[in-house]
């Protein structure tokens, strides 16, 4: 009878222990793990978000970039992270849409290893060339391209990241012969842009902007389908290719067995700093769209968006 009994108390504290930590959550520090360098467009969301975050968690939100892989690196080691929402991701397209197809084999299950749990924003691309190339328009662009055959390098802040499949559309859709530059993050790239080493880049407006502003770069036109409120002037690529799409997304992931009530929390309380105006002033301002939806709509968001890049990345490959 007694053993009956310790088992049936073993039982009733197994089951307790998920509702208990999930009512208790968070009672210590999270770990927000930035797959690039700091410097970049996701670095920046997540500074963003950090504070806010924290105030309405209660607890700090400690920022690590762990860069490298095309966002493959940070990306492992959430998806290796105890279950228990203390090691979120800042999410950009390569560690579950892209790499797959780019990277082949993973050192982690893109499905099945993480959870996405809010969406946060459309990051914005712009097109911009250092300003020593004599082109100032996508169209003159194209055609300077066609007329100096793989002159023209563009960067990008990693394998699979955004700006790396944003620029293989570009040279796609424009019959051009241009080539990649990878790099450890946006800061690098951004760099090499100014000092003329790479000469275009498709990047996140957030990263991008400040240089335009100072004429360290030449913007020549946004990447997304229709035109952004941040860069009012500028015409879309879609203008001269029409189809274009270059835009990604960003949103928050945990490692899969999170306890559904902690994901709940965390997909609540960053949905309320989406919708808090301040918050969402600097993202605009920023280049950043913040989108607010459930996490059933993300999923299949991810899910749509890794149909699309797929068929892009099998015509550049």
């Amino acid at each position: 009878m007694k053993r009956v009994i310790l088992a049936f108390a073993a039982t009733l504290l197994l089951l307790c222990v998920g509702p208990v930590s999930a009512r208790t959550y968070p009672d210590h520090p999270i770990r927000f793990i930035v797959p690039f360098a700091p410097g970049g467009g996701a670095d920046l969301l997540a500074r963003i978000l950090q504070d806010p975050l924290a105030k309405r968690l209660g607890q700090p939100v400690v920022i690590e970039n762990r860069a490298g892989g095309g966002a493959t690196i940070g990306a492992d080691f959430v998806a290796k992270a105890p279950p228990d929402g203390y090691t979120i991701l800042l999410t950009t397209p390569g560690p579950q849409i892209t790499n797959r197809y780019l990277l082949g084999k993973l050192p982690y299950d893109p499905d099945k290893d993480l959870v996405p749990v809010a969406m946060l924003v459309k990051a914005v691309n712009v097109l911009v060339v250092n300003p020593t190339v004599p082109v100032k328009s996508v169209a003159e662009l194209i055609a300077y391209a066609k007329a100096n055959p793989n002159k023209i390098n563009f960067s990008s802040s990693g394998v699979g990241a955004s700006s790396h499949l944003s620029g293989e559309l570009f040279k796609m859709m424009a019959g051009i012969e241009i080539t990649h530059v990878p790099y450890r993050g946006s800061g690098p790239s951004i760099a090499d842009i100014i000092s003329g080493n790479i000469q275009m880049s498709i990047d996140t407006v957030s990263t991008m902007l400040p240089h335009i502003k100072s004429g360290a770069m030449r913007a020549l036109a946004v990447a997304g389908s229709t035109k952004n409120p941040t860069l009012p002037e500028l015409p879309t690529i879609a203008e001269t290719l029409p189809g274009f799409d270059g835009d990604s997304i960003n949103y928050l992931s945990a490692p899969a067995g999170v306890p559904q009530p902690i994901i709940d929390r965390l997909h609540n309380e960053l949905n309320a700093i989406l919708t808090d105006p301040e918050v969402a002033q600097r993202m605009i301002a920023a280049g950043l769209t913040p989108v607010v939806e459930t996490q059933a709509d993300l999923i299949k968001r991810v899910k749509d968006e890794q149909v699309k890049w797929k068929k892009v990345i099998e015509q550049v490959k």
